[in-house]
């Protein structure tokens, strides 16, 4: 597993997954503002640019990462963040090992199965994969996600590097993610975010994460798309963030 890493390793240690199609830039300017205070972890989710595997499932990334923190950080770090397909693997790693982080961030998770969705991926990426290289349907593509402009260059550059057959993997597998039981087991304390732009089942599969996790926080943030509150607004995120850590029995809202 491929990292970029940002401030000192002896600081408190968290991670954060970045959303399906992106990489850890998805995250770099959250890293930034927390590097003088902890030290961050930004891997690249298995089946995107630049990664050393292929992508198999949304289990095999979780237990990966499971296998990363055991055999580095004890089996322990502070505090891990997930956006989209990102947050879907951190469902799954807080499933597998309940003390793996003493925080956790949900952002936007799906957890309600897409059976459609899931049937038409593969004909559809079959069909249109060959213009990701497009710039012109990548920008297409880049403004539907309302990721702010100056990140395109990026976004166009690890797109074209993402090979079809881990694109078609990694949707199908987002398509269909359902949360285990054992996610109501773990011991962090968990915040559940969701924009209240995003569409009606994303709503709805935060309020299932919400509902799972007993003492677990719920969060929708006005006016905000997909992805918005990590990508668009980091300052905010590292608010957010800071409140969590520092003030762990009071309500973020």
């Amino acid at each position: 597993m491929k990292i970029k890493e940002y401030g000192n390793k002896n600081n408190n240690t968290i991670m954060l997954l970045h959303g399906g199609g992106l990489s850890w830039w998805n995250y770099r300017e959250v890293a930034e503002r927390l590097q003088n205070k902890y030290h961050i972890i930004l891997p690249i989710l298995d089946g995107h640019s630049d990664s050393d595997k292929n992508f198999t499932s949304i289990e095999d990334n979780a237990q990966e990462i499971i296998d990363y923190i055991n055999n580095n950080y004890g089996g322990h770090i502070y505090l891990i963040g997930g956006l989209s397909l990102g947050a879907q693997i951190l469902l799954e790693i807080l499933s597998r090992k309940k003390d793996i982080c003493n925080y956790a961030i949900i952002e936007s998770a799906l957890t309600i199965p897409m059976n459609t969705t899931h049937k038409l991926i593969k004909p559809a990426f079959s069909m249109s994969y060959g213009l990701i290289s497009k710039k012109w349907f990548s920008k297409l593509q880049f403004n539907s996600l309302r990721i702010k402009k100056e990140l395109f260059d990026e976004y166009y550059r690890d797109t074209c590097k993402i090979g079809k057959k881990d694109m078609i993997a990694f949707m199908k597998a987002n398509s269909k993610y359902e949360i285990k039981s054992s996610l109501q087991d773990t011991d962090a304390k968990v915040v559940v975010v969701v924009g209240d732009k995003e569409r009606t089942i994303m709503k709805k599969s935060a309020q299932r994460i919400h509902q799972t996790i007993s003492g677990s926080e719920f969060l929708t943030l006005p006016n905000y798309y997909h992805g918005d509150f990590s990508i668009n607004h980091p300052q905010e995120y590292v608010d957010m963030l800071n409140k969590i850590v520092s003030d762990k029995k009071q309500s973020i809202k």
